[in-house]
């Protein structure tokens, strides 16, 4: 148990270690890093790898954009599978729904809460 929660730990630190290198020392704006990260998560998805990895390091590969990537290539894969072609756009909506649905009730709150400061350019 200790170990799996150690690799996890290593696997999810790698993986933001390594977006913070990318911010530091490239060019890449930091969305463009984390689109790269949601389209790593539907590629491993789509493979077949992400559950393996997820049984291997647990939540390590789980981070919420990587884990959002396999999540819907999960859900578009089991859509595809019982609905055909029509699992393609139907998939991911399905999959994330909720996901989506908690972030932006969330959101709505804190903008509730919280006053926004604009930015002067």
């Amino acid at each position: 148990m200790i170990i799996k929660i150690l690799l996890a730990f290593i696997v999810g630190g790698v993986l933001c270690a390594l977006a913070q290198v990318l911010i530091d020392k490239t060019t890449l704006t930091p969305a463009r890093i984390l689109v790269a990260y949601v389209v790593l998560g539907v590629i491993i998805g789509a493979v077949g790898l992400y559950e393996p990895i997820f049984e291997a390091v647990g939540c390590g590969i789980s981070l919420p954009l990587v884990g959002f990537g396999g999540a819907v290539a999960k859900g578009v894969r089991e859509a595809v599978d019982s609905d055909g072609i029509w699992g393609i756009i139907k998939g991911p909506f399905t999959a994330m729904s909720a996901g989506v649905n908690v972030a932006l009730i969330l959101g709505f709150i804190c903008s509730l809460i919280f006053k926004g400061k604009s930015k002067r350019l």
